[in-house]
């Protein structure tokens, strides 16, 4: 065994999405382009004053655009929800290079765009509910959202049947851009799979064998797929096969004990909420957690100390950290105006809100100002923009957004500005082509369903 370090103490990979082969290429790295000046919605706090900037890009319509947002603002992943919000009006207003009015109306150059928000409470009903009364009523011409994935299924349906485009943030289940797809959705999250890339290139730098637990329904069968997948193209063994368990399990003594006679160096944890607290009283109870190291991603700001506070000094990968970015203007002022308006720096998913944004305005300009769905899937296939977290690219293919993350040492978990963690590099993960059968076509030259191809 290389080492029995706990790697660290929870892979929440289900509360945050509840929420090709060869070299890596380089991460990109975002130009030295102008910041634009901000001033204060009506709802913000004050901000800190910025230099003065160029306009930015200009952007015509022959109509005003509406664009809904349907996030969780008082739901089970309302944490997640509320940084989508911010940002995502903080990435229009970036665009615009002004604040919008208290409807929240941005002027981008001569095209008037205004952002309709809605609160699904990762309720799948409730998405369906504000999705149609949004495109009936409202008569919006793009959907954002949401942060639950199971939500995020139901509201790529309804676009699709309303031939609208819909961008989704932060969801990450790899079936969005999989088994679900469709060619009206696109994405700025990262999907699990570029989760489990990320993280099992270092995991098998220290580890040689795995075993994982997972829970025994569809998201939990993608994630251990996309983590045997990862972990076994970059070097690591599965000493077993993978371990599912009830949704509802609350005794996980069986499971706990299949994973201590394994053997392996360091077991893989995909898990939920309270269930979670149960896996780990049963992993300390049988000695797991002494004799085993757990690979897991970091998470958000708030739940960080709760559960690596016996673990400073691993190091794993993260989707994003607002200290990450290297030499990136575009995440310093969301940094800047974050902490302004809030009180607190970006959190794990404002990068997805900003960019959700960003995309939609870089695509509207790549359409000439036009937000039907033609011209606006036209526009946002092969799209590349800088953002927060460098270059994205929207891969054609099956509409994946190729996107830089990071690898972090944690160091601390106090401090007052969340500086938790030393930088120690950034990746940018290609994943496979995870289409239907019946959609392998656009997957070109991609590996299908595996890194290592068909």
């Amino acid at each position: 065994m290389k080492g029995m370090r706990v790697l660290a103490m929870a892979l929440l990979v289900v509360l945050l999405a509840l929420a090709g082969c060869g070299a890596t290429p380089a991460p990109t790295a975002v130009p030295a382009t102008a910041v634009p000046a901000t001033a204060v919605p009506a709802t913000a706090v004050p901000a800190t004053a910025v230099p003065a900037t160029e306009p930015p890009a200009g952007l015509a319509c022959a109509e005003p655009i509406k664009i809904g947002l349907i996030t969780d603002l008082s739901g089970a992943l309302a944490i997640y929800g509320v940084m989508i919000q911010r940002s995502f009006l903080l990435g229009m207003e970036y665009a615009a290079g002004a604040p919008g009015t208290a409807e929240n109306v941005f002027q981008i150059g001569d095209c008037e765009v205004q952002v309709l928000i809605r609160d699904d409470q990762s309720n799948a009903e409730t998405t369906a509910t504000v999705a149609r009364e949004l495109i009936e009523v409202e008569k919006v011409d793009l959907l954002v959202g949401t942060a639950s994935s199971g939500a995020a299924a139901t509201l790529q349906e309804i676009a699709r049947e309303n031939k609208i485009v819909l961008i989704v943030a932060p969801a990450a289940a790899n079936d969005i851009t999989g088994v679900n797809f469709n060619e009206y959705t696109f994405r700025v999250s990262r999907t699990n799979y570029q989760d489990a890339v990320n993280q099992c290139e270092y995991m098998t730098s220290e580890y040689d064998t795995f075993i994982q637990l997972a829970p025994d329904y569809a998201f939990g069968w993608g994630s251990a797929q996309a983590f045997r997948d990862a972990c076994t193209f970059y070097g690591g063994t599965f000493v077993g096969d993978d371990i599912f368990a009830p949704a509802a399990t609350t005794d996980f003594t069986p499971y706990i004990e299949q994973i201590a006679d394994s053997g392996a160096d360091a077991w893989i944890l995909t898990w939920a909420g309270g269930g979670f607290v149960s896996v780990m009283q049963a992993a300390r109870d049988l000695g797991v957690t002494e004799e085993m190291a757990l690979g897991a991603t970091f998470i958000d700001n708030a739940l960080q100390p709760v559960f690596y506070a016996n673990a400073v000094g691993t190091t794993a990968g993260i989707l994003y950290h607002y200290t990450a970015p290297q030499n990136n203007p575009i995440n310093d002022w969301l940094v800047q105006e974050t902490k302004a308006r809030y009180g607190v720096p970006p959190d794990l998913f404002d990068a997805d809100g900003m960019n959700a944004a960003l995309a939609v305005v870089e695509g509207l300009k790549r359409s000439g100002g036009n937000a039907d769905a033609a011209s606006m899937i036209a526009a946002l296939e092969g799209l590349e923009f800088n953002g927060p977290k460098g270059v994205i690219y929207m891969r054609p293919e099956d509409h994946v957004a190729i996107q830089d993350m990071y690898i972090l040492k944690l160091v601390n978990v106090t401090d007052p500005e969340f500086k938790y963690y030393e930088y120690v590099k950034t990746t940018r993960p290609q994943v496979p082509c995870l289409l239907p059968e019946a959609l392998q076509s656009r997957c070109g030259d991609l590996p299908i369903g595996s890194l290592g191809g068909q």
